[in-house]
Parts: C-alpha cells; structure tokens; sequence
C-alpha cells in the first residue's frame, strides 16, 4: 500500500484520478536512467525526490540502466517498477545476439530485429511495454510523464484516457547531425540508422498535448526539428544540489576538469584535448575528464597522438559526493560541446565556485549568463580559443575568483531542483485539466 493509499483510507474518501488539486499520483516514465550515464538520469533521480518531498506520489517506470534513488526518495515515498528490456547494450557485452530462451514476447524481438538492422530499438520498445503496464492501472494514476522517450507506445496511453506530459531534453536531431558529420564511408550509414528512432519521436511529440524543456534555445530547435506548433512547449530548467555542489577550500593548480557524459562528437572533448596539448606546452596543466572511453575510441586515440597521456586523467561512475569533490578541487572548469539543450555539467561547475570556459553553443549562453558574468565563452570547435581561455585564467587569479563567485551566485538564484519539481507539478495540473476539458466536449 503506497503513502497517499493510507492516507486515503485513513481519511474516508478517495481522491478521483485526474483531480487537478492537492496531491498527484505520477507515473514517470524513463527508457534509460542510471544517475550517472548522462542528464536523463540525473533528471528522474532529482525530480522524483523532489516530488516526493513536495508530497506527490511518484512510481518511476524505467529500462536498464536502473536509476539509484536517494535513501531521501525512498524515504518520501518514491517506488521504482522495472520495465526490462533485452539490455542488449548493457556491459560487459553490449550488442549481444540473446539466447532463444530469452525471448518473452513480441516486443523482444522488435528489440532486437532493430538491434540487428543498426538501428536503436530502445525508445520504442521501452514505450510498448510501458503501455501494456499501465493499461490495467488508469485509476492508479493522474498523471504519466515521460522523459524523452517519445515512443509509439505513449499514443496508447494517451488513449487510454491519460492525462500525458513529456519531457524533451533537446532534439537528437543535433546529434544525429554531429555523428553523421564526423563519420566516414559506410559508417556515416550506420550512424543516420542509428538515429533513426527520430521520425517516430517526431510523430509521438506533435500528438502530446504537453511538452517541457529545459531552454529557450532547446524550444525553438524542438519546434524546428520536431515541427511542434508555437506555443505547445514549456520551459524549466534543470536543477542543482547546491548543498552538495559546493565550493570545498583549496583547489589543485593547473587542474582543468570537464564532464563528458559520452564519447562523442557532440561533447566536442577532441577539441579540448588539443587546447590542453597546447597549454601544457608552456604551463604546468592537467587535466581530468569524467567520461567513459572507449581505450579504441578516438578520445582515446588522440589522447596517445598528442602525447599527453601523463597530462590527462580519466575517470568514471563516480557518485555526486565524488563529482562534486573533483570539480571543486579544479581552478578551471571547462564545457566544449558542440551543441547542448541545456548543459547540467556546466550548472554544476558554476555551483561549485569552479571557474568556467564554455562554448557559445546551444543553450550555454543562456544558462551561464553574459559572458563574462560566470563563464569566459568561445566559439564551438576552436581549440586555440580554448588555449587562450585557459592561459588567461592560469595567469589571472583574481578573475578566476570573479566568475567562481558569479556562477554560484548565479545558480543559487536561478536553480534548484525543489523549484523544477513545483513548476512541473502546475505542467501536470494544466495537462489534467486539459484533458478533462477534451473528454468534456
């Protein structure tokens, strides 16, 4: 018996799914969530606890990689329903053919008929199964959120009479581009199959009545990308732990630190890694990336072209009590991305009073502020700018001291995760009423 359940019986009468006031009962939906594998991880692990703590009832659906609740979420009452999947992507042996013994359903062999045709099945299956879960359970519900998702399967459950918000981080359009862009022969093929998953998610997002993102910048890419009408996205920004992310006493000179969620082109790491070679050529500099390298991969592989190996540490799946340690410990923080809807990383450098170096990229601009005020900004793919930001900062601490104390500045009053959990809450409210209004007519 869930929280809100006892709290009904005890009070005599039952609240009536899709009754717009008091507390909610969410289902939020997550193909992939593990915490830290990238921000749609990090976003179901902070809105579900603060949720909670607002006192609404949160049941996070998700594939593999499972998310990690805080011991505060489960306290407050969030629960976790597995959805699995085929993890035909999970370690150690991603891309495995399963055994015949394996397959449960239809739905597994879409899994992995997509797997074989290069193509990413994930968003859509996770949304079939999503869908056949909740068939039996619309009165547990009043609201369903997903959480860039955008599968075939949420179209059943808008038909199921759901009251339906989904959130679009920015559109894999961008990505797909990038990747198509730094592939070479047949591989840029493989790469356009790859993303092909985005034909369904633009049908899926101009059929959901409610949209969130996170930036202005990722609305108006989303409108274009998705050809979703004006006026049907809404935007919160994403949130930080400011009490965790925090400033922490002295900070290690030289030490440049960058997160990178993936190894790709999108993160735009080879063009930092260029910038450090050239540092380090005249300054003492190290640098230390929190990503996951393939040892095969091209991050890899220019880390030993470069000769800076002795320059560059790699770490990975450290815990935020960790992370925010390291970017605390760093005099410059650095976000080279080619494009980001919205850059939680550099959010986190800004709260840790970390000195920042970004690109003019996607929603940075928006989320850093004037530049200058929290962060030195340059221009996408250029190293010698990055070069030049980092040697200025080395040699300048009081600047360093100025935009450390205007970017946390800057987040204490800009972004908090209880402020995202209220603002989407009144979202979920307004997709309720909406869809009462429809059945109404």
């Amino acid at each position: 018996m869930s929280r809100l359940d006892g709290a009904r019986r005890a009070g005599g009468g039952a609240r009536r799914a899709g009754e717009p006031d008091g507390a909610l009962r969410i289902a939020l939906l997550s193909y992939r969530s593990k915490a830290h594998c990238g921000g749609q991880g990090v976003y179901v692990r902070h809105l579900s606890r603060e949720l909670a703590m607002l006192g609404h009832d949160v049941e996070i659906f998700s594939g593999q990689p499972y998310p990690e609740l805080d011991q505060s979420a489960i306290d407050a009452g969030v629960t976790l329903t597995k959805v699995p999947s085929l993890d035909l992507y999970g370690e150690p042996d991603p891309f495995r053919t399963p055994r015949l013994r394996e397959f449960r359903d239809w739905i597994d062999w879409i899994e992995v008929a997509a797997m074989w045709t290069a193509a990413f099945g994930e968003p859509l299956t996770f949304s079939l199964r999503a869908a056949r879960l909740l068939r039996s359970r619309r009165a547990d519900f009043d609201v369903v959120h997903d959480n860039q998702c955008l599968g075939y399967g949420l179209l059943s459950i808008k038909r199921a009479g759901f009251p339906l918000v989904a959130t679009i981080h920015h559109p894999i359009t961008q990505d797909r581009a990038l990747a198509v862009r730094a592939a070479n022969g047949l591989k840029k093929i493989s790469a356009w199959r790859w993303h092909s998953f985005l034909a369904m998610q633009g049908r899926v997002a101009r059929r959901i009545p409610s949209l969130l993102t996170v930036s202005k910048s990722s609305d108006e890419d989303i409108r274009r990308a998705f050809k979703v009408s004006d006026g049907a996205i809404a935007t919160i920004p994403l949130g930080v732990d400011t009490d965790v992310f925090a400033p922490r006493g002295e900070r290690v000179p030289g030490r440049i630190v960058c997160v990178a969620s993936a190894d790709a082109p999108l993160k735009g790491v080879s063009y930092l890694l260029e910038a450090v070679a050239k540092v380090a050529a005249e300054r003492h500099v190290e640098l230390t990336l929190v990503s996951k390298l393939d040892p095969d991969g091209p991050s890899a592989r220019l880390i030993d072209d470069l000769a800076i190996a002795d320059k560059v540490t790699v770490v990975s799946g450290v815990d935020d009590d960790e992370l925010a340690a390291l970017l605390a410990s760093a005099e410059i923080a650095c976000v080279p991305s080619l494009y980001e809807g919205f850059s939680l990383p550099a959010v986190e450098h800004m709260s840790c009073g970390t000195a920042l170096v970004a690109t003019r990229a996607g929603a940075i601009p928006e989320v850093v502020g004037r530049n200058e005020e929290a962060a030195i900004l340059v221009e996408p793919r250029d190293a010698g700018a990055l070069a030049q930001a980092f040697v200025r900062l080395l040699d300048d601490p009081d600047l360093r001291a100025r935009l450390g104390d205007g970017g946390r500045s800057r987040v204490s009053a800009q972004f908090s995760w209880s402020a995202v959990a209220a603002a989407t809450a009144e979202r979920y409210r307004a997709a309720i009423r909406s869809t009462e209004g429809a059945h109404e007519c």
